[in-house]
């Protein structure tokens, strides 16, 4: 299986890193070309792994990506995703999934900063209990990236489950992991 891997250059989603560090024969995209390139990509690929900073309209390109309207993934490469297998780690990336009824493993609301724990109900959280969260959610998707949605789901559910007793980040986010095959 070929994949692609589109994670925006940013300091704040650098604990996304390990997800992908050990994927086989990955074509990774962290900045520098446009959406006509990524697009060429995704139709090249089988498994198209999307991380980063966005909303329920996309991916945000954090001005890593050559484009108009921010988003390196949006509407426009729809089409092109609808017969991949998809994994889209961002805030709210379960409404784009599934207005667009993309098949992956996904999040909704995902808390990776302190700020987004307060905005989401958790004020006073601090900062080691996101980077905990954020770490372990990070090193378990990873363990299990190579592997078929469904494995991965099952395993990153089980795993992080253990987490959200103890951490409230862990908690809200593992509330909001997705697949859809």
């Amino acid at each position: 299986m070929k994949t692609l891997v589109i994670h925006p250059t940013d300091a704040s989603t650098d604990f996304l890193k390990p997800i992908y560090a050990n994927v086989t024969d990955a074509t990774i995209m962290n900045s520098g070309i446009g959406k006509g390139q990524v697009a060429q990509a995704i139709t090249e690929h089988d498994r198209i792994i999307m991380l980063g900073h966005g909303s329920p309209f996309g991916l945000f390109s954090i001005g890593q990506f050559f484009g108009k309207n921010g988003y390196v993934i949006d509407f426009t490469m729809v089409p092109l995703l609808e017969s991949k297998e998809c994994i889209s780690i961002w805030c709210n990336a379960d409404q784009f999934m599934n207005k667009y009824k993309l098949n992956g493993f996904y999040s909704g609301m995902f808390i990776s900063e302190v700020g987004e724990a307060h905005y989401c109900g958790l004020p006073g959280t601090p900062q080691e209990t996101v980077t905990t969260s954020n770490d372990y959610f990070a090193q378990l998707l990873g363990e299990v990236i190579n592997e078929p949605l469904s494995v991965i789901y099952e395993h990153v559910k089980e795993n992080y489950g253990l987490l959200t007793e103890d951490n409230p980040v862990a908690l809200y986010n593992h509330n909001r992991l997705y697949l859809a095959e």
